[in-house]
Formats: structure tokens, C-alpha cells, sequence
């Protein structure tokens, strides 16, 4: 299950920065989809996630030295604006879809990096736990 919430993640943050790039085109169909289907496998990735904890997943950071507290900061950052970005995305995504564009962007010039950052930050965190190896 962690290879498959990296992709989820990964696809995330590949969907948050289509999006983007399609609104500054204004192209607001497109810039709808992408966010919709950023919405949605995010939601797969937070289901993921709970049934893989819930199941007793997870794995103790093996590496020492310096890269530790690199790890701990990256994850402890992460893990806050992960909470904080379920509210946030639904806060924005329901102001967009009601057409409501003014609100929409006030809110989204904080969602969209911070949302961002935590698919992102999942990918590193995925990498640093399950594929570097540090002996």
C-alpha cells in the first residue's frame, strides 16, 4: 500500500500543477477537471492511507545521522498541512463550483501551494522510508 499512496500523491501534485497551468491560461473547463480529479484521488489517497494504518501499517525511519532530523522535519511539517488541507481543499473547491470566484481565489492562493507541498512531501517521505537506503 505505500507504493500505491506514492502514486496517489504523486498523480495529486501532477493534477494540483495541470490545473494551475490551466487557469493561468483561462481555461476554467480544464482548470475544473484537473482540480476535480486532484480532489478525488486525493480522497483515494486519504482512504488508502486509513486502511493501511488500520491494518497496522507503517515503518520506523531506519536512517541516523544528519538525515534524521531532515526526515522528522519534512514529515511533522507534512503531516499538520495534511490536516489542514482537508478543510481548506473542500473550502475551495466548494467556493469554486458555486461559482463563487472571488472567494475561490482568496482561498486558493493558500490551498493550492500548501496542498502542493503535502503531495509532494508524501512522494519524499514514501522514498526516504521505503527506497533509500541508508547503511
Amino acid at each position: 500500500m505505500p507504493g500505491l499512496n506514492a502514486i496517489l500523491n504523486g498523480t495529486s501534485a501532477v493534477l494540483l500543477a495541470s490545473g494551475y497551468v490551466s487557469i493561468l491560461k483561462k481555461n476554467v473547463r480544464l482548470h475544473r477537471r484537473l482540480m476535480m480529479a486532484a480532489m478525488a484521488v486525493s480522497a483515494l489517497f486519504l482512504t488508502s492511507y486509513l486502511v493501511h494504518k488500520a491494518l497496522g501499517g507503517g515503518k520506523h525511519f531506519p536512517g541516523a545521522g544528519w538525515i534524521r532530523p531532515v526526515y522528522f522535519t519534512i514529515l511533522i511539517s507534512h503531516t499538520i498541512l495534511a490536516a489542514a488541507i482537508v478543510p481548506l481543499a473542500i473550502v475551495t473547491l466548494v467556493h469554486g463550483l458555486r461559482e463563487r470566484y472571488d472567494r475561490h481565489r482568496k482561498i486558493a492562493r493558500w490551498t493550492l501551494p500548501l496542498w502542493f507541498y503535502v503531495s509532494v512531501t508524501g512522494v519524499v517521505i514514501y522514498f526516504m522510508l521505503y527506497r533509500v537506503s541508508y547503511s
